[in-house]
């Protein structure tokens, strides 16, 4: 990232959305404690350690938050119990139990796992928010890469659903820029990350203007959050 470096008198400015995938999951689940956390600004890491461990959140601890993020992230990806521990360093077993106590507190997310599963066995495909279809043939399969397209089921309606968000970010925001600001250009989009090079005079109008667009280009369950950073090098405003 520190090779692309910003021109004399300009920035690089990134703008990405917040935890996508989450809040993503919380949409399609519809899942009403991972509703609520977003809906309160909590972080969202901390409030499933807090279920998980079955603590206060300002009882949670750095260890159990980098827990419960690995635990969020990892099951978007359909990890099992067996990644799970190695991706955490402990016994299969307690990995299996953290699962399980986080199925307990999120039913939504496990409802959403096993419905989307049993439809991409049905049908043949999982859709995005938007209806882009993703086929999985070796779904109706056997063995690992019957694993591999139910990982992919669950998977694929969030990834796909931010590829798509990204897409139209980039269109609503171009067209704000060719409108108003044409002196900003949009140079890179890497996955939920929009860069941009602009002169510094810029700075504010981009900081109030681009998270508002990119938040408001679908209305989810759940809020849109996009953050800007600003440095003179994409590594600095990343």
């Amino acid at each position: 990232r520190e090779a692309f470096v910003a021109p004399p008198g300009c920035v690089i400015a990134s703008a990405d959305y917040s935890q996508i995938e989450l809040r993503i999951m919380a949409h399609i689940s519809g899942d009403h404690a991972l509703l609520h956390a977003f809906h309160a600004g909590l972080d969202v890491h901390r409030a499933t350690a807090a279920e998980v461990f079955g603590v206060a959140l300002d009882q949670v601890t750095s260890e159990q938050r980098r827990y419960a993020k690995v635990i969020n992230f990892g099951l978007i990806y359909g990890m099992s119990s067996f990644g799970l521990a190695k991706n955490l360093g402990i016994e299969t077993k307690a990995a299996a139990a953290y699962i399980d106590r986080y199925f307990q507190r999120y039913p939504g997310v496990k409802q959403y796992m096993d419905e989307t599963k049993a439809a991409a066995r049905s049908m043949g495909y999982v859709e995005t928010v938007f209806g882009r279809r993703l086929y999985l043939p070796e779904i109706s399969g056997s063995g690992p890469r019957r694993a591999g397209a139910e990982r992919a089921a669950i998977n694929a309606p969030m990834q796909g659903t931010a590829a798509d968000l990204i897409k139209l970010a980039m269109v609503a925001v171009q067209k704000e820029l060719d409108a108003h600001k044409p002196g900003i250009k949009m140079i890179m989009q890497v996955h939920d990350e929009l860069v941009f090079e602009l002169p510094e005079s810029e700075v504010d109008w981009l900081r109030s203007h681009i998270p508002r667009l990119m938040a408001d280009v679908a209305a989810l369950k759940v809020p849109l959050l996009a953050e800007v950073g600003v440095g003179p090098n994409w590594d600095k405003a990343h």
